[in-house]
């Protein structure tokens, strides 16, 4: 690691106009990692063991060869996220892993792809327009050197906020991270502009239409069509509800899923902007720690809450987890895996459940009924077997 300076206690100030820069300096790269360690430790307590905790500096070796690019505004770094881009150096043996680009890179040119990771902006400007500037600029040096697949990943609570700017899903298998736990790994087709407006995202007014010279990798359309992960906002209804309902209604009629009760048009509104996840045995779920307030519905295969080695609870199709974190607002107590090949499970968001608490009372009433029979009922049957 090159030397960094001290970055304990730093602030984000810093001496430019406003704009977007790409870092140069060591001053400029010391300030982007204490506030990176600043977004990915001390907030979200993730990498806890790569960080540098004496300096408070969150810096990986990907870093030495990666483009650090960051947002001024009012004199201070508001934002900042990472390229590592196939035209500057070889791809790392752990992003070739990660991101699975050895099937790409089998048609696609090194420095026709890019990765974007580590993306932060900070709590007074969440909201606001910094994600879609920086954005629209990471799209321009995409267009400068007419790069075709842009990939990156997110946790599944970010999925719709990603897939609006026009990212898909393309694995069957997505990524399991030591640190974070599942992440879903996502994609661009850069030149698929027809895509990027159809689906309304501020990417296709950013990047160049080629028309009939566009080059839309064969690989990336494959992948993408078969990934395990879907979006209602973004995947076909029919494709969406079927997956969903056709899960659910195999459950015994004395079963108690999230949704007993509830008449189609109900169901259809409390799963709004919800996704499905396709996992493997081993597979994280839940992290012990992770903040992010999601809950889960099994709709096939089973799933493990442990403590270390020890398996504490199974959870089989109609079973929910993570509500307990969604309803106290609390990080992850416990670590969930998923116990066999070919788990699905739903992923419910926060956001939306609580915008319908808000403006569709009636359903929300009914959905928090059927968590509490469904805690209650938990609560019993460990009472029994104790």
């Amino acid at each position: 690691m090159k030397v960094l300076a001290q970055t304990a206690g730093m602030d984000n100030s810093i001496a430019k106009p406003d704009g977007i820069y790409l870092a140069h300096t060591d001053e400029e790269k010391a300030l982007i990692y204490s506030l990176r360690y600043q977004t990915y430790i001390g907030e979200l307590e993730r990498y806890l063991d790569v960080a540098d905790h004496g300096e408070e500096t969150f810096y990986e070796e990907i870093d030495e060869v990666s483009r650090q690019v960051y947002m001024v505004r009012d004199g201070k770094v508001v934002g900042a996220m990472r390229h590592t881009w196939g035209g500057d150096a070889e791809f790392s043996t752990q992003h070739v892993m990660q991101y699975q680009l050895g099937e790409f890179l089998a048609e696609v040119q090194p420095q026709e792809i890019v990765i974007g990771e580590r993306f932060f902006v900070v709590p007074e400007c969440r909201g606001s327009d910094v994600l879609l500037r920086m954005f629209e600029w990471y799209m321009s040096f995409v267009n400068e050197h007419r790069i075709q697949l842009v990939f990156g990943d997110c946790e599944p609570h970010l999925l719709n906020l990603y897939m609006g700017l026009g990212f898909r899903p393309y694995s069957k298998t997505n990524y399991n991270s030591p640190d974070v736990g599942y992440l879903i790994l996502l994609v661009i087709l850069a030149e698929d502009v027809d895509y990027l407006q159809f689906i309304g995202s501020p990417m296709g007014n950013a990047l160049k239409d080629f028309g009939a010279d566009a080059r839309i990798p064969q690989v990336a359309e494959e992948k993408t069509s078969r990934a395990g992960t879907q979006s209602q906002k973004f995947s076909l209804a029919d494709d969406y509800w079927s997956g969903v309902f056709g899960e659910l209604e195999k459950l015994s009629p004395s079963d108690i899923d999230p949704f007993s009760g509830m008449t189609e048009d109900q169901r259809a509104r409390c799963l709004e902007r919800g996704s499905i996840l396709e996992c493997n045995a081993g597979d994280v779920l839940i992290l012990k720690g992770n903040t992010a307030n999601h809950m889960y519905v099994v709709l096939n295969g089973v799933v493990e809450v442990r403590d270390g080695a020890d398996v504490l609870a199974l959870f089989t199709p109609g079973d929910l987890f993570g509500e307990m974190a969604f309803l106290l607002g609390m990080p992850r107590t416990q670590d969930v895996f998923a116990a066999t090949d070919e788990v699905r499970v739903l992923a419910l968001s926060e956001a939306q459940i609580r915008l319908i608490m808000k403006e569709d009372p009636e359903i929300a009433a009914h959905l928090l009924l059927n968590i509490s029979r469904m805690l209650c009922l938990r609560l019993l049957k460990a009472s029994e077997n104790a």
